[in-house]
């Protein structure tokens, strides 16, 4: 009989799910602002709803979930205090002394990093491609997609309510906030795929063996 793949997946279910909903309760109590704060967790828990419906029929990597927690816990970070006043970036920027709080930027990173390992194992498993060249140009575009559809996101939102414009987009007065946020995600991506490709390639062959 053949093992449970979610056994695999996801070892310490528990964990992750308390992980994320300890996060996500924190997040929400008292946030700086309540609508920026749905507006910036939102993705977080369209991400974890699509977790839960496809965790038997379409099970991840331990990798891919470690990551995705990772980008929902950076997520909340940043609803509760608005990307702007995230006190870590403070610091940062009292540090380093940059002229802007620096904290939305890791969110693009992540961006671009975090899609790039699920998409990569999507293409991987359904085996969209033969090519490798080929799969990682399109994993890096569609890496860029996404983040190109969160600032026209970004942008609507910013049509739409004026009280909440400013601090869900976050620009700081930087003119070149929305192309930096998108050459973040490049970076991301790109990063993603150079430092973990060998690491997600052994789980997914652990995976196979398993399945």
């Amino acid at each position: 009989m053949k093992p449970e793949p979610l056994q695999l997946a996801q070892p310490r279910p528990a964990t992750w799910i308390a992980i994320y909903a300890g996060a996500l309760l924190w997040s929400g109590f008292d946030p700086k602002d309540t609508v920026t704060w749905m507006l910036e967790v939102a993705p977080a828990v369209i991400a974890a709803i699509v977790l839960l419906v496809t965790r038997r029929s379409f099970p991840l990597t331990r990798l891919a979930y470690v990551l995705i927690l990772v980008h929902c816990v950076i997520l909340m970070i940043g609803g509760h205090y608005t990307y702007a006043e995230v006190p870590a970036g403070d610091w940062f920027r009292d540090l380093f002394d940059p002229p802007r709080n620096n904290y939305d930027k890791l969110g693009h990173l992540a961006q671009g990093f975090v899609p790039a390992i699920v998409t990569r194992e999507v293409v991987i498993r359904l085996q969209v491609f033969n090519s490798a060249a080929w799969r990682n140009f399109f994993i890096v575009c569609f890496c860029l997609a996404v983040s190109a559809f969160y600032e026209l996101i970004e942008w609507w939102v910013a049509l739409l309510s004026d009280e909440a414009a400013d601090a869900f987009l976050g620009t700081q007065g930087y003119a070149w906030d929305t192309q930096s946020d998108m050459f973040l995600a490049l970076i991301g991506a790109v990063l993603a795929l150079a430092l973990l490709g060998r690491v997600h390639d052994g789980q997914l062959a652990e995976f196979a063996r398993e399945l």
